[in-house]
């Protein structure tokens, strides 16, 4: 039967194109808060009521997939919010198996891009049944009929039926909180979205009589209760203290435990009840051995739902403990058991990453989605006061057939006109393949399929010759064969000779771009700057300016230098080489040598070390 008080319904987008602006109105605008309510939980300013992470407010971006319960006259909405960066593709993944319906985001000036296509086909395998909502339609470069035209082609591309291909479209602003069906009829509010929840969004089907099955879609952590499991009850009821049986999605065993609480998802928090039934979402505490994609059975009928499947990683990366000389001088350098744990806990929610033993006790080569994805995995530990040092990202490579192949993204290039051609070239000198060109006004949109490993450091290049104003999207496509090397940094870099602080006189004839300031504390092996030329140099950035009793004109003017370039996280794990490594301390972002004696680096160069 259909479970009529119940909706549930997600909103999947490409990044940047309005998810979670428009879901804090939708918040706002649901009768069902004070707005000093909300503003007190985003520290009074408008807005990233849902991006509660401190990553996600100052990176802009959602990380983490979110629950949130509102209700419509006697309907209870659960809506989920998701992350719409590539890299955090297995956060969507999971959590639209507890969906019904979905919202897809598109920006109406942008049209769709490629986290569009991955969400939407991930919505139409989920069986979701898609509500187009055209976004920031207050845009002066807003091309409305065109956009609506590309998502019907994308609809079609991806194979939807008959009834997806002809799918509700509602125009909206987020920002300004307010929708509409049709652009001759001004909007006021975001009543139409709530509308096409009630009549656009199915039911879900459900069987209260049969047992039990829930599937583990997420995990929380509390400090006074523990693990706490998310996920939709498929069929039966789940109650406070009911035993029940949880089979393993990994290898099919099953184990008995209790359930100690069950919580429902009410407005911005969890509300405790006795049951939950069929058709909603849920938490529950109490199962703590459960992992996600395990299915929560009737005690005696233990009965497994389908696997959840995720995509498998295509970059990873050697994490290693910190033996630099300034290891544990900011921070709790890791040893190899403590790191070894705290990957473990991460991959009991981040489902889409993996974390295999390296060539030495000390090293883990961890996989992920993207650099992004692995940049924040990374940052978390660094703001939970950890050290560590990692090596330069690689793509996963697979055999088929006895031919090597290598992950291609579709890359999509936004930049000004008169940028474009130098975007090209660099797309092409990377071994891109320049796929289709379009004229947006005074910018131009740029297609290509390029290998993932021509994507490391492109961002910063391309940065660079379009004097910042480019915008970068890409995701996953396909393997393919592998095609020839790509170019590597250009340039040499500088190496520190000596440990000590540095001087601005030992730096002053140095050309090319530094990357320390004067009385930055440095270290034997550490990169301190990038070399004009395309060898390494060992240089002395320590060495004090001589003292003489001589006076002559001009002997006493002070040293001049340069800014120095500063590297954040992702920028570094781009920018370094095989033989070098990121240093990473609550306080300090630093590039250094695998081998910090340069009589090491000439041993391992000839093949002794």
């Amino acid at each position: 039967m259909k479970r009529n008080d119940i909706r549930n319904v997600a909103v999947i987008a490409h990044v940047d194109h309005g998810k979670t602006t428009l879901v804090d109105q939708m918040l706002r605008q649901s009768g069902q808060f004070r707005s000093e309510e909300l503003d007190k939980l985003v520290g009074g300013q408008h807005g990233l009521i849902m991006d509660s992470n401190d990553q996600e407010r100052e990176r802009g971006i959602t990380i983490l997939a979110k629950n949130c319960g509102i209700r419509i006259g006697d309907v209870k909405v659960n809506l989920i919010d998701t992350p719409g960066h590539a890299d955090f593709g297995g956060e969507v993944e999971r959590v639209l198996k507890m969906a019904d319906g979905a919202f897809v985001l598109v920006d109406a000036a942008e049209g769709p891009l490629p986290q569009t296509r991955f969400v939407l086909r991930k919505a139409f395998a989920a069986g979701l049944k898609p509500i187009v909502v055209i976004n920031k339609i207050d845009r002066p470069d807003a091309r409305i009929d065109d956009v609506h035209a590309l998502i019907f082609d994308l609809f079609i591309e991806l194979g939807a039926t008959d009834e997806q291909a002809n799918f509700p479209v509602i125009y909206a602003s987020g920002r300004s909180g307010i929708a509409t069906t049709d652009m001759k009829v001004p909007p006021k509010d975001l009543h139409p979205l709530f509308d096409a929840i009630l009549n656009n969004v199915p039911a879900p089907d459900v069987d209260d009589t049969a047992p039990l099955q829930m599937q583990v879609a997420a995990l929380q952590y509390s400090e006074f209760v523990g693990k706490i499991v998310i996920g939709k009850v498929y069929s039966g009821k789940i109650r406070k203290n009911q035993k029940v049986t949880v089979v393993r999605q990994t290898d099919g065993t099953s184990f008995n435990d209790t359930v100690v609480q069950i919580l429902e998802f009410d407005r911005l928090a969890k509300r405790e009840v006795e049951e939950i039934r069929a058709g909603d979402v849920c938490a529950v505490v109490g199962l703590d051995e459960a992992e996600i994609g395990d299915t929560i059975c009737d005690f005696e009928k233990g009965r497994a739902l389908p696997p959840l499947t995720i995509d498998e990683p295509t970059l990873d990366m050697v994490f290693k403990v910190n033996d630099s000389p300034f290891a544990g001088q900011e921070g709790k350098p890791m040893t190899s058991r403590e790191l070894r744990d705290r990957l473990e806990r991460e991959l009991h929610h981040n489902v889409a990453l993996r974390v295999r033993p390296g060539d030495r006790e000390s090293e883990f080569f961890v996989s992920g989605r993207g650099l992004l994805h692995l940049g924040v995995l990374l940052e978390t530990i660094r703001r939970e006061g950890g050290e560590l040092a990692v090596g330069k990202p690689r793509v996963i490579m697979k055999e088929v057939d006895g031919h090597k192949q290598e992950p291609f993204e579709h890359l999509v290039v936004e930049v000004p006109t008169e940028h474009h051609s130098s975007v090209i070239r660099l797309v092409l000198e990377r071994q891109g393949d320049f796929q289709k060109m379009e004229n947006h006004g005074a910018s131009t949109q740029l297609e290509f399929f390029i290998p993932a490993r021509g994507l490391i450091g492109l961002r910063t290049r391309v940065l660079t010759s379009t004097q910042g104003t480019a915008i970068m999207h890409h995701n996953f496509h396909e393997y393919r064969p592998l095609k020839s090397n790509i170019p590597g940094r250009a340039t040499g870099v500088y190496i520190s000779k000596e440990l000590g602080k540095v001087t601005a006189y030992s730096t002053e004839d140095l050309s090319g771009t530094l990357f320390v300031a004067p009385q930055d504390s440095v270290y034997e092996g550490q990169i301190v700057g990038e070399h004009g030329r395309d060898n390494d140099l060992v240089v002395n950035v320590t060495k004090p300016k001589p003292l003489t009793n001589m006076r002559a004109s001009g002997s006493d003017k002070a040293a001049v230098m340069k800014p120095p370039r500063t590297y954040s996280l992702e920028m570094a794990l781009e920018y370094i080489e095989d033989d070098e490594l990121v240093e990473i301390t609550p306080k300090s972002v630093r590039l250094r040598k695998i081998y910090l004696k340069e009589s090491d680096r000439k041993r391992s160069e000839r093949g002794k070390v």
